[in-house]
């Protein structure tokens, strides 16, 4: 084993760069400089100076690693057969949502790494077989936000997908379009410059900046970073009643402010998601935005900004930070944020999200753009139980349905609806309702509403065989089927059976990256099917 600052047991203290090349030999992943601030920002680790210079406590740092679970820890709750190299612990957050995969929020998508592992032409000690080669076509008949159709692409497969949402097709195909990259910059900043003008004759910014201000000056004072935060981990501070009193205090300063600068914080109405979950301020922006895209010409540029609009939308909802996943109640106030740590507040304006959206957008486009290879790959607005792939291909793209009905399809690999567990219409109402997309909820299979019991699990089984019966006219006859599931209920041997296919392997993949505020120990199974012998 290398020597290093690792073992070194006279070192306590270490600065920020040292820490970052401790705690990658440690973890065997990368950790930079950026993740050991982050810790400290965050009160995580403590933090001590010496002359001006950052230092961290080498064993206290050890101690918040080791608080992590570990493999063998994993193993001990879900079992040996945990498939840890699919647990993809040594990619970065960047990674993980690398280029156009961060396009857009989307609760329920696999990390790229997944769904490239086994597109991928290679093998390696836990690969032993090539699944999919360059030039072969892949399906995802649950396509949600395309991350199949993208990796299909880098790797040089071609790739369909399906999906019941019309919103979910729209961001997967922008995804994977190609797009004009001047013209896209120039229209963005005409739209831009038409939203600056739309707020000079209003009051919200100028009241947002002095609320800010006005905050920034009561959080330093009372809720100091990243001391209060490791204040309250060590009991020193009783945070409910500390969070409750100074939360209350501030109040008094967001009312004054409120009446000086003559802010409409709420609607008038609130019978839609639209009414119900954004400012009044944010609304009219909303909806000024969304009138200057509707009058662009080319359709490419006018979805790209659809795209930026909605990912802009859902980041000004009128919510905590700790609930943006799961919506409880609508904020019209400043509020204690536990995330944070301090007093925040709503959004009154879209303006900082849009500037931020475009500009990201832009950039991961392009860089997705430098990486794509000359295939083809199409999303499909439709019922995978009873879709004529090669009817709507042909009409979409005549050369590429022409390949489809020479060398059909290779395989499948999807990620079906969880049983009774996401609302996926639900999720992005907001975007319904500006765009006027047709919603199918009743189309969905193992929606939410119909919970997870045993007439709910029927109706689930019956809904994807006859997906994959219906699927099985387009696939070549020697297919590959991967299907990543949540099967708690031991659904999917039944499934097999019923299409008759055989489950030929299954790989428990250990998910780490959790956006839930449950972190504890989980798995999903990846399941190989093959026709039936």
């Amino acid at each position: 084993m290398k020597q290093s600052i690792l073992f070194n047991e006279e070192i306590k203290f270490i600065d920020l760069k040292g820490a970052s090349k401790w705690a990658s030999e440690y973890l065997n992943r990368k950790v930079t400089i950026s993740n050991i601030s982050y810790l400290i920002q965050y009160g995580r680790i403590k933090k001590y100076e010496n002359k001006g210079k950052t230092l961290l406590n080498l064993e206290e740092l050890k101690e918040y690693y080791d608080s992590f679970t570990k493999e063998n820890q994993w193993k001990k709750i879900l079992g040996d057969d945990l498939n840890w190299h699919l647990s993809f612990i040594e990619y970065k957050e960047a990674e993980r949502t690398k280029h156009v995969h961060r396009l857009h929020p989307y609760k329920g998508k696999f990390i790229p790494q997944l769904v490239e592992y086994f597109l991928d032409s290679h093998t390696d000690e836990f690969k032993k077989e090539v699944y999919f080669r360059k030039g072969d076509i892949v399906l995802d008949p649950f396509c949600g936000s395309g991350t199949t159709l993208v990796q299909a692409n880098e790797l040089g497969l071609h790739a369909i997908g399906i999906d019941i949402s019309s919103f979910n097709v729209m961001i997967t195909n922008v995804k994977i379009a190609k797009h004009n990259f001047q013209l896209l910059m120039e229209i963005i900043n005409i739209l831009t410059s038409k939203l600056e003008n739309f707020q000079k004759d209003r009051k919200n910014i100028a009241f947002e900046e002095h609320l800010l201000n006005e905050l920034s000056k009561f959080n330093s004072k009372y809720f100091p970073s990243p001391d209060y935060k490791r204040k309250v981990r060590k009991g020193e501070i009783e945070e409910k009643k500390y969070a409750k009193e100074k939360e209350k205090e501030f109040l008094k300063t967001y009312y004054r402010l409120v009446e000086k600068y003559q802010i409409n914080i709420r609607q008038n109405k609130s019978n839609s998601f639209l009414d119900k979950w954004f400012l009044a301020p944010v609304r009219d922006e909303i909806d000024f935005v969304f009138g200057e895209i509707k009058k662009i010409n080319d359709t490419g540029i006018k979805k790209v900004l659809a795209i930026v609009l909605s990912r802009t939308v859902r980041s000004c909802r009128a919510t905590t930070h700790a609930d943006l996943a799961t919506l409880k109640n609508p904020v019209t106030t400043t509020y204690y944020c536990k995330k944070h740590g301090k007093i925040c507040k709503p959004i009154f304006s879209i303006l900082g999200w849009w500037n931020r959206y475009t500009t990201d957008t832009l950039s991961r486009l392009k860089e997705f753009d430098s990486l794509r290879t000359n295939t083809y790959q199409i999303c499909l607005t439709g019922d995978s139980r009873t879709i004529n792939l090669f009817e709507r291909v042909n009409k979409k793209n005549h050369d590429f349905g022409e390949i489809l009905q020479k060398q059909k399809i290779r395989g499948i690999f999807s990620s079906p609806p969880y049983i009774g567990l996401i609302d996926y219409h639900e999720q992005h109402a907001y975007a319904y309702e500006i765009f006027g997309f047709e919603r199918r909820d009743d189309l969905e299979i193992g929606p939410l509403f119909k919970g997870q019991g045993k007439e709910a699990r029927e109706s689930y089984i019956q809904g994807i065989v006859k997906v994959l019966r219906n699927l099985k006219n387009y696939l070549e006859n020697d297919y590959n089927i991967f299907l990543v599931a949540n099967d708690k209920y031991n659904l999917y041997p039944k499934i097999a059976e019923l299409a008759e296919m055989e489950i030929v392997n299954q790989f428990k993949r250990p998910v780490l990256n959790r956006v839930e505020k449950d972190r504890s120990a989980y798995a999903e199974i990846i399941f190989h099917l093959k026709e039936k012998r």
